[in-house]
């Protein structure tokens, strides 16, 4: 099979783009707007950039609350989705009337980040508290904008749960992260192997 996706021409019943590049991470980013109003929104286009800084980045369909309240305040958190946490997950991406709490909606508490004023999600393994760098409007092939808008960040600080630290090292596996796929599956991190890069 090869198909060109402009043309749209896969001859599928949804096109099969998402579920080859898959598994990605889900980016459960909590922002807060100029005037307090926090919101809570799951991004499945989300990954960590480099490590030196630590630079990480979620993209939105359209200038949606995640986007605009990002680029207010110059924050954002990155709470990681784990299995026991799928639904409360979900229950954020309902589209709700604007000023409505999606995490009143999901009933999660919050829990205050360290160093930037948009909170965690408190029942979160872990989560990345991040100041805004930069928004990028994406554009096509011929330079023509997008409706996506990828917002990037540096991580500033860093809360992991102490029990999935095992042997000086986060146990991923443990802490079975959810990964979005194509259509509506996802999958959970269950098993790791090591590999050694050649010298």
């Amino acid at each position: 099979m090869f198909y060109e996706p402009r043309k749209g021409d896969h001859g599928l019943p949804h096109d099969p783009f998402k579920a080859l590049v898959a598994p990605r991470p889900i980016g459960w980013i909590t922002t807060q707007s100029s005037t307090g109003a926090i919101n809570l929104a799951p991004f499945s286009f989300f990954n960590a950039f480099q490590a030196r800084p630590h630079l990480v980045g979620f993209a939105a369909d359209g200038r949606k609350d995640s986007v605009v309240f990002a680029e207010e305040t110059k924050e954002f958190v990155c709470n990681l989705v784990t299995e026991d946490l799928v639904h409360d997950m979900n229950a954020t991406s309902a589209h709700l009337p604007r000023g409505q709490s999606e995490m009143e909606h999901a009933r999660l508490e919050a829990a205050p980040s360290r160093l930037v004023k948009p909170p965690r999600v408190a029942k979160a393994a872990a989560a990345l508290e991040c100041l805004w760098t930069q928004t990028i409007h994406l554009v096509d092939a011929e330079g023509q904008p997008s409706d996506a808008w990828l917002v990037c960040g540096e991580v500033l600080g860093i809360y992991v749960d102490d029990r999935f630290i095992k042997d000086g090292r986060v146990d991923t596996a443990a802490l079975r992260i959810v990964s979005r796929l194509g259509y509506k599956d996802y999958a959970v991190v269950e098993r790791t192997f090591e590999l050694t890069r050649p010298t």
